[in-house]
């Protein structure tokens, strides 16, 4: 059996379409977040310097397929950036998560970054 044949025996499973799609899913945020790191010149270990946690946390949270909003806020905080998440439905644009402002009170009253990181 060659391996285009087998490709599509193991693809007309049932099911399979969707756990693919869940598969690219997960390397797309991996590959996300691992290129916006090494596009600031960051190892895992320099990253895990400025969370506050462990470069075996940072790894894992490149690697996490569940990640919490409060992390990737962290996270790309953490590189200079600021998180948006937005949805698109027809021609609208809904903004669920906006960059806040980050005034020098708001940066003092929000919880260690160490903390919140590793709890995730």
């Amino acid at each position: 059996m060659s391996m285009k044949d087998w490709e599509k025996k193991v693809l007309a499973q049932p099911g399979a379409a969707e756990r693919v799609a869940e598969i690219e899913d997960e390397l797309s945020l991996a590959a996300g977040l691992t290129a916006l790191r090494e596009e600031a010149g960051l190892s895992q270990r320099d990253l895990a310097r400025r969370l506050g946690v462990t470069q075996p946390r940072v790894a894992a949270i490149e690697k996490s397929r569940n990640i919490t909003i409060q992390v990737l806020e962290q996270y790309v905080g953490a590189l200079g950036g600021e998180l948006e998440v937005t949805v698109r439905k027809e021609n609208r644009r809904f903004a669920l998560v906006a960059p806040r402002a980050r005034t020098k009170s708001a940066r003092s009253a929000r919880p260690s970054s160490r903390s919140a990181a590793a709890r995730s």
